[in-house]
Protein backbone atom coordinates (compact mmCIF):
# COMPACT_ATOMS: atom_id res chain seq x y z
CA UNK A 1 0.00 0.00 0.00
CA UNK A 2 0.90 3.33 -0.40
CA UNK A 3 0.87 6.32 1.94
CA UNK A 4 -2.55 7.78 0.75
CA UNK A 5 -4.00 4.02 0.70
CA UNK A 6 -2.50 3.65 3.82
CA UNK A 7 -4.12 6.63 5.71
CA UNK A 8 -7.51 6.24 3.83
CA UNK A 9 -7.79 2.24 5.32
CA UNK A 10 -6.60 4.33 8.91
CA UNK A 11 -9.23 7.30 8.62
CA UNK A 12 -12.44 4.55 7.60
CA UNK A 13 -15.74 6.18 6.40
CA UNK A 14 -15.68 8.92 8.59
CA UNK A 15 -12.24 10.36 7.64
CA UNK A 16 -13.14 11.13 4.37
CA UNK A 17 -15.93 14.10 5.85
CA UNK A 18 -14.15 18.04 4.98
CA UNK A 19 -15.59 20.39 7.02
CA UNK A 20 -14.95 24.01 4.77
CA UNK A 21 -15.65 27.27 6.39
CA UNK A 22 -15.75 30.83 4.38
CA UNK A 23 -16.27 34.38 5.33
CA UNK A 24 -14.75 37.71 4.90
CA UNK A 25 -15.37 37.32 1.35
CA UNK A 26 -17.94 38.38 -1.22
CA UNK A 27 -21.23 36.58 -1.77
CA UNK A 28 -20.43 35.82 -5.69
CA UNK A 29 -17.14 34.66 -4.63
CA UNK A 30 -18.22 32.14 -2.04
CA UNK A 31 -20.69 30.86 -4.39
CA UNK A 32 -18.24 30.05 -6.98
CA UNK A 33 -16.01 28.37 -4.44
CA UNK A 34 -19.13 26.20 -3.01
CA UNK A 35 -19.88 25.46 -6.68
CA UNK A 36 -16.45 24.40 -7.59
CA UNK A 37 -16.76 22.24 -4.48
CA UNK A 38 -20.04 20.75 -5.47
CA UNK A 39 -18.92 20.21 -9.29
CA UNK A 40 -16.08 17.73 -7.40
CA UNK A 41 -17.59 15.93 -4.20
CA UNK A 42 -21.18 15.65 -2.99
CA UNK A 43 -21.53 18.45 -0.35
CA UNK A 44 -24.87 19.11 2.30
CA UNK A 45 -25.18 22.10 0.55
CA UNK A 46 -27.93 22.19 -2.34
CA UNK A 47 -27.22 24.31 -5.29
CA UNK A 48 -30.15 26.51 -4.05
CA UNK A 49 -28.68 27.17 -1.09
CA UNK A 50 -26.62 30.77 -2.35
CA UNK A 51 -24.51 32.69 -0.09
CA UNK A 52 -25.81 35.71 1.47
CA UNK A 53 -24.90 38.23 4.13
CA UNK A 54 -27.55 38.36 6.68
CA UNK A 55 -26.08 40.77 8.97
CA UNK A 56 -24.32 44.19 8.26
CA UNK A 57 -22.35 44.85 11.30
CA UNK A 58 -21.02 41.48 12.38
CA UNK A 59 -19.46 39.46 9.85
CA UNK A 60 -21.02 36.60 7.48
CA UNK A 61 -20.04 33.00 8.01
CA UNK A 62 -20.68 29.86 5.17
CA UNK A 63 -20.13 26.36 6.01
CA UNK A 64 -20.52 23.57 4.23
CA UNK A 65 -19.43 19.38 4.50
CA UNK A 66 -17.70 17.95 1.96
CA UNK A 67 -17.62 13.96 1.32
CA UNK A 68 -14.25 13.36 -0.78
CA UNK A 69 -14.76 9.78 -1.11
CA UNK A 70 -16.09 9.95 -4.90
CA UNK A 71 -14.25 12.49 -7.14
CA UNK A 72 -15.66 13.97 -10.00
CA UNK A 73 -13.44 15.79 -12.46
CA UNK A 74 -13.59 19.91 -12.18
CA UNK A 75 -13.84 21.33 -15.88
CA UNK A 76 -11.16 24.22 -15.04
CA UNK A 77 -10.48 27.70 -13.81
CA UNK A 78 -13.50 29.39 -11.79
CA UNK A 79 -13.51 32.99 -11.69
CA UNK A 80 -12.84 35.20 -8.52
CA UNK A 81 -13.61 38.36 -8.07
CA UNK A 82 -11.08 39.24 -5.48
CA UNK A 83 -8.56 36.39 -3.59
CA UNK A 84 -9.88 34.60 -0.79
CA UNK A 85 -9.11 32.20 2.39
CA UNK A 86 -11.07 28.90 3.33
CA UNK A 87 -10.47 27.20 6.60
CA UNK A 88 -10.74 23.00 5.73
CA UNK A 89 -10.75 20.86 8.37
CA UNK A 90 -10.71 16.44 8.24
CA UNK A 91 -8.01 13.56 7.69
CA UNK A 92 -4.88 14.30 6.30
CA UNK A 93 -5.94 12.44 2.86
CA UNK A 94 -9.33 14.18 3.07
CA UNK A 95 -7.94 17.40 2.96
CA UNK A 96 -5.15 16.51 0.78
CA UNK A 97 -7.88 15.56 -1.56
CA UNK A 98 -10.12 18.37 -1.68
CA UNK A 99 -6.76 20.94 -1.95
CA UNK A 100 -5.99 18.72 -5.05
CA UNK A 101 -9.43 18.87 -6.93
CA UNK A 102 -9.75 22.65 -5.38
CA UNK A 103 -6.30 23.73 -7.50
CA UNK A 104 -8.68 22.58 -11.33
CA UNK A 105 -10.44 25.48 -10.76
CA UNK A 106 -8.39 27.98 -8.39
CA UNK A 107 -4.66 28.98 -7.64
CA UNK A 108 -4.59 27.32 -4.39
CA UNK A 109 -1.70 27.88 -1.54
CA UNK A 110 -1.35 26.43 1.74
CA UNK A 111 -0.98 29.31 4.05
CA UNK A 112 -1.49 27.56 7.84
CA UNK A 113 -2.11 24.28 9.08
CA UNK A 114 -2.75 23.01 12.86
CA UNK A 115 -2.17 18.97 12.80
CA UNK A 116 -3.41 16.95 14.92
CA UNK A 117 -3.02 13.39 15.92
CA UNK A 118 -5.89 12.09 12.64
CA UNK A 119 -7.07 15.39 11.94
CA UNK A 120 -5.71 19.25 10.15
CA UNK A 121 -7.08 22.13 9.70
CA UNK A 122 -5.52 23.87 6.69
CA UNK A 123 -6.46 27.36 5.52
CA UNK A 124 -5.92 27.54 1.81
CA UNK A 125 -5.53 31.00 -0.18
CA UNK A 126 -7.68 30.60 -3.35
CA UNK A 127 -6.98 32.92 -6.39
CA UNK A 128 -7.95 32.66 -9.85
CA UNK A 129 -5.91 30.88 -11.72
CA UNK A 130 -3.12 32.11 -14.31
CA UNK A 131 -3.15 30.83 -18.06
CA UNK A 132 -1.34 27.70 -19.40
Amino acid sequence: MNGIEERRTVEGPHGQDVAVVISDCDTADARMVFDALRAAFTTDRASADVPRKLAKKRPTVWAATVDVAEERVVSGPTPLGAPLSIDVQGGYWAVERLRRSLAHAFDVRVVGTVSGDQEEEVRLRLDNRSGG
